[in-house]
């Protein structure tokens, strides 16, 4: 039976604080203050990948991890002042925002990954069906799916490969924190209030809102 990796998503939430409100957005300036340390406002990867470690979330944010989101967080701004070879501030939010939503997609990754060699084979994926079942999505037929997922034809499904499939089908593990600002699941992005819906519950609570993440421009960077 396949292992699934147990990470602690509340730990993950208040190390990368991606959320909109007042505290998170504090928070986030005195962190990208720390990721960038010479404060010329840009971010390398080493930087980021530096910051990882100091927050010591290197056991669950892998380099496949942080090098997946960091390409897909750089050159959001296109206001024409940014630099895509870095992650500037006004990045930075969507770049925590990527890190945690890789690293569910690795966790399913490595679910699936039986002898942990960072690879799919034809045959790992077959056995593990019933788990990609559970998270969203039902392969009729596993061997066609796998010809799908591998896009260079290598024999071996690759993380890049499968973040791009399990994004594209919205693939949403069983256990993780489905954060309200980081969308139900790795892609499953809920569409905004429509005009005159109400905004609280019949508690009179604010309805958690969840934020719109263009998941498909992110897969196809």
């Amino acid at each position: 039976m396949a292992e699934i990796k147990q990470v602690d998503w509340a730990k993950i939430a208040a190390k990368l604080p991606w959320g909109k409100d007042k505290e998170s957005s504090s928070k986030r300036k005195v962190l990208f203050r720390q990721f960038d340390p010479n404060g010329n406002g840009l971010l390398s990867l080493a930087e980021t990948d530096k910051g990882i470690l100091e927050l010591q979330l290197q056991d669950v944010v892998t380099k496949p991890v942080l090098m997946r989101a960091f390409q897909a967080a750089k050159g959001i701004n296109q206001s024409g002042t940014g630099n895509d070879d870095y992650v500037e501030y006004g990045e930075f939010r969507m770049l925590l925002l990527y890190i945690r939503q890789y690293v569910e997609l690795y966790v399913m990754f490595e679910a699936i990954d039986a002898n942990k060699d960072r690879r799919i084979e034809a045959g790992e994926f077959a056995n593990a069906v019933g788990l990609i079942d559970k998270w969203g999505f039902k392969v009729e037929d596993p061997d066609a799916v796998f010809k799908e997922i591998d896009a260079d034809g290598g024999g071996v499904v690759l993380f890049d490969e499968f973040a791009h499939w399990a994004i594209q089908k919205r693939l949403d593990l069983e256990d993780d924190d489905d954060a309200e600002d980081a969308g139900a699941g790795s892609g499953l992005i809920t569409l905004p209030v429509k005009k005159g819906a109400s905004t609280t519950t019949a508690e009179g609570k604010p309805v958690p809102m969840k934020m719109q993440v263009d998941w498909a421009a992110v897969a196809a960077k």
